[in-house]
């Protein structure tokens, strides 16, 4: 819509955020004779009633006349649930166009948000980066606080302007003091943990399996007593995957944007490893809430979602990760809308044998007293289905000292990662994704197998009693493992290997 000063009227370009969505909102501003007052209508909440304060301060102390008129500021679509102190900007702006105290000729090329404190100081706003995004894609320029620009820069192609007060903001929009453009940094800070796969003695198997799911994004469970490198092992994941594209960090920098966490520039296509304890309520780890608000396993996309103990977790929580595990993202629905998070991670998973640890313990096998019906039960916790979507799954024993002081470092997480880097290239090229996400039609086409093999599946499903879905993680594991050794066809040895690990 046009900017006019006809009929004492602004209109301003802004956003409200709805889930990962940046809906957009215009702030309509009118002002008719009669007796003084300030309304704001178009389904505000709270934050946004009492912006009127803020924007009646913010321009009295900016040295602009509040006009003592009737002001009406509508935001449009009406029937869009509006949030936070993200609209203080476009309302005082709209109040100065429409009372004429500045002239903007070319409204129409901006979307503005920010929140506006008593002395005309625009403050930071939260979920900026979603509005970035949808900016970008309106192909208009974004103005909003200093503090929030870096965030904003990470889009590409996108002319971003950082005001530190209203009457900046003005004194751009008018053309008396023009901003310059904002730019992303030089460079991002890179975390460095200290952590390397050569630090784990022992445990060759667990780091096979460690590869094998950093290279066709599986998932795994880990089983053994406390002290065998469990933790360890999940936590130098992270290590062996290659760097996030330029798609993928602006997916889980704008998760983050969105969450009460928000968005840290340091972790700027950094994998997120997310560790949440196992009191975590099923919203916390799932996402939801009132005012939806992403989970953990939203805030695990694209990286590591690390859940140790996990017999610890209630079953009904543990129950819900079945679906986003194999869809990717995640369904919330309230009564103002449905709101979608995307949840593409890796489960890491890790849990002792039994309830007091040492079922099965070769160093100290006397330590356990768990009858059989105790270990079944406490395994029993974590139900058929959730197991079944589990790739890999690992036995590991405890070492001993003599052992962890006489055993050599192994291969270090450098030179594991750069395997999984070109093997996971292979995979891309070949069909565009990680083989754990292939599809009936595709495994068909890229997970051949021969006769002998065939066979060698039907005895393992009457073994070991094989679902369907256990079945086609064999292969995609097998197709895995068989382009970690630059194989063009799969064999039967590494379908026995993938069968191994389940």
């Amino acid at each position: 819509m046009s900017h006019k000063i006809l009929n004492n009227l602004a209109v301003i370009a802004s956003r409200t955020q709805f889930g990962m969505d940046a809906v957009k909102v215009d702030v309509e501003v009118h002002l008719a004779n009669g007796l003084p007052a300030f309304n704001v209508v178009g389904m505000p909440e709270t934050a946004v009633k009492e912006s009127k304060d803020r924007v009646r301060s913010a321009i009295s102390s900016s040295r602009f006349e509040f006009p003592a008129r009737r002001i009406t500021v509508n935001l449009a679509p009406a029937d869009v649930p509006k949030i936070g102190g993200r609209f203080d900007l476009p309302i005082a702006l709209g109040i100065l166009i429409a009372s004429g105290q500045i002239q903007v000729p070319n409204l129409d090329d901006y979307e503005i948000i920010g929140e506006l404190g008593l002395t005309g100081e625009v403050k930071a706003v939260s979920a900026c980066l979603p509005t970035a995004v949808a900016c970008q894609q309106a192909n208009k320029q974004l103005l909003l606080p200093l503090i929030s620009s870096q965030e904003a820069c990470l889009v590409e192609d996108l002319s971003v302007f950082a005001v530190g007060s209203l009457l900046d903001a003005a004194a751009h929009l008018s053309g008396q003091a023009l901003l310059e453009l904002s730019t992303k940094p030089v460079s991002y800070p890179r975390h460095s943990d200290n952590v390397c796969l050569s630090d784990v003695k022992g445990q060759i198997q667990a780091k096979r399996a460690l590869e094998i799911a950093a290279t066709g994004g599986h998932h795994v469970l880990m089983s053994g007593p406390p002290g065998c490198g469990k933790t360890m092992l999940a936590q130098r994941l992270n290590t062996l995957l290659p760097e996030l594209n330029q798609e993928q960090a602006l997916q889980t920098a704008s998760i983050y944007s969105v969450s009460s966490l928000g968005f840290d520039i340091e972790n700027w296509s950094q994998r997120p490893h997310r560790n949440p304890h196992h009191s975590a309520s099923a919203v916390a780890l799932i996402g939801g809430g009132s005012k939806p608000r992403p989970g953990e396993i939203s805030l695990a996309h694209n990286g590591v979602l690390f859940l140790d103990e996990l017999p610890e977790f209630p079953r009904h929580v543990l129950d819900q990760l079945r679906e986003p595990i194999e869809a990717g993202y995640i369904n919330i629905v309230r009564a103002s809308g449905r709101v979608t998070f995307l949840s593409d991670f890796q489960l890491i998973a890790a849990m002792n044998p039994c309830k007091c640890g040492y079922y099965g313990d070769k160093t100290q096998p006397e330590r356990c007293h768990c009858s059989a019906a105790s270990v079944d039960a406490y395994c029993n916790k974590i139900s058929g289905p959730l197991l079944d979507r589990i790739d890999l799954h690992i036995n590991l024993s405890r070492l001993s000292i003599a052992e962890l002081q006489s055993l050599p470092q192994g291969e270090t997480s450098d030179t594991v990662a750069e395997r999984v880097k070109s093997a996971q290239h292979k995979q891309l090229a070949r069909q565009g994704k990680l083989n754990a996400k292939l599809s009936s039609v595709e495994m068909e086409k890229y997970c051949v197998i021969d006769i002998e093999t065939q066979q060698l599946l039907r005895q393992a499903e009457q073994q070991f009693n094989l679902s369907a879905r256990a079945y086609t993680k064999v292969l995609k594991l097998a197709r895995t493992i068989a382009d970690l050794q630059n194989k063009r066809d799969m064999e039967k040895v590494d379908v026995m290997e993938a069968l191994n690990f389940r």
